[in-house]
């Protein structure tokens, strides 16, 4: 399995995607999709200004991607990734896992992106409504407890 691997300023349509990922495979059962989106949890954030290292980011997506099939028997992965400006309720990020049962869609679903959570280099700092540059969003414990579950099934 190669997966799609994208960084991109411009947002990405999931029905789309998952269209390109299932052309001419009949043997795909199962779509899992997760978007991940930009929230505004206290109604002070006028957008997210994302950064990644280029070339670095979409070397770790892609071994992410590839260790999933690995893991499961994935018949295809894409992972999208958008850097720069982003508002509130638009689209982050993508990560489809296609196979021929869902079990194996669903779970290569959450492993990937689990391991872009807090591992691809990608950096967001808010910026809120009154204009002024807020701080720089760090992982949360949560994220690394998501993590600590995939390596726990080793």
């Amino acid at each position: 399995m190669e997966p799609i691997i994208r960084v991109q300023q411009d947002d990405f349509d999931t029905a789309a995607e998952i269209r390109a990922l299932t052309a001419g495979n009949p043997d795909i059962g199962a779509v899992v999709a997760f978007t991940g989106l930009c929230r505004d949890e206290s109604n002070t954030l006028s957008a997210l200004e994302l950064e990644h290292y280029p070339g670095m980011a979409e070397k770790e997506m892609r071994r992410v991607a590839i260790e999933a099939g690995g893991r499961w028997p994935l018949t295809g992965a894409v992972a999208i990734h958008r850097y720069g400006r982003i508002a509130p309720g638009e689209n982050i990020v993508l990560v489809l896992a296609a196979s021929r049962h869902r079990q194996a869609a669903f779970d290569g679903a959450a492993y990937i992106m689990d391991f872009l959570k807090s591992r691809a280099p990608f950096w967001k700092r808010e910026i809120r409504k009154d204009g002024s540059a807020g701080e720089w969003v760090d992982a949360r414990s949560s994220d690394e407890d998501a993590l600590n579950r995939w390596k726990a099934a080793d």
